[in-house]
């Protein structure tokens, strides 16, 4: 069952309207967490009246959990055009990464989001989260990892949501040493300064990686 935490009124406003929307609150959120952020301070930056945001969401946990929600299918619309592609399970963890890389860069706003609600202490919004997107991607991981065991390609004697639950972890600290400050100077640290300039690089050492633990 899909829920739908904004107002009829915000199905009714132009894509454009509710694209400024959703990315003020998605920047509010990530700089300033659940708690601290402010709907006044949302509704300046989309250019919108404070009463036209309680039109659109009953409260802020509503607001947040929309884009939570915005998330989840935007992530779940990248993933599922890669699955679609049916490449060879290698190619499709290649992918994966490269996917990782470009988001991550692109939509930094989402991912340092994502870095900031697993740090939550509401623990309902957490569990929001791990129940939505990570729902997707644990079935998802599972699944493409016992096919390559099927096909001869991966081990037979891992565990396929053990692995999954591993391999989630890797991409998950990839997208945050793209997006979040911390992560970035710590994977310059580990690499080098130049790290960022070459992605290909980082690609082909993580897959290798991937490939030495699960072949």
């Amino acid at each position: 069952m899909e829920f739908k935490y904004s107002k009829e009124p915000f199905d009714r406003i132009s894509e454009e309207k509710k694209n400024r929307i959703l990315h003020s609150a998605i920047t509010e959120f990530a700089d300033n967490g659940f708690d601290s952020a402010n709907i006044n301070k949302i509704a300046k930056k989309a250019d919108v009246s404070v009463g036209s945001m309680y039109k659109y969401f009953t409260n802020k946990k509503d607001l947040y959990l929309t884009v939570v929600d915005f998330s989840v299918k935007k992530l779940r619309t990248v993933l599922n055009d890669i699955i679609n592609s049916q490449d060879d399970f290698f190619s499709t963890i290649e992918k994966i990464i490269k996917a990782i890389q470009l988001y991550s860069r692109s939509d930094e706003a989402l991912t340092k989001l994502y870095n900031e609600m697993t740090t939550e202490n509401n623990y309902e919004l957490v569990w929001k989260i791990a129940s939505d997107m990570e729902g997707i991607t644990a079935n998802l991981y599972a699944s493409i990892i016992k096919k390559a065991q099927n096909d001869g390609i991966v081990r037979k004697d891992i565990d396929s949501k053990y692995s999954a639950f591993f391999l989630d972890n890797l991409f998950v600290l990839l997208q945050f040493s793209y997006s979040c400050e911390y992560y970035k100077k710590r994977l310059k640290m580990f690499i080098d300064e130049n790290v960022f300039d070459n992605d290909d690089l980082v690609a082909k050492e993580l897959l290798k990686f991937i490939k030495g633990a699960l072949c």
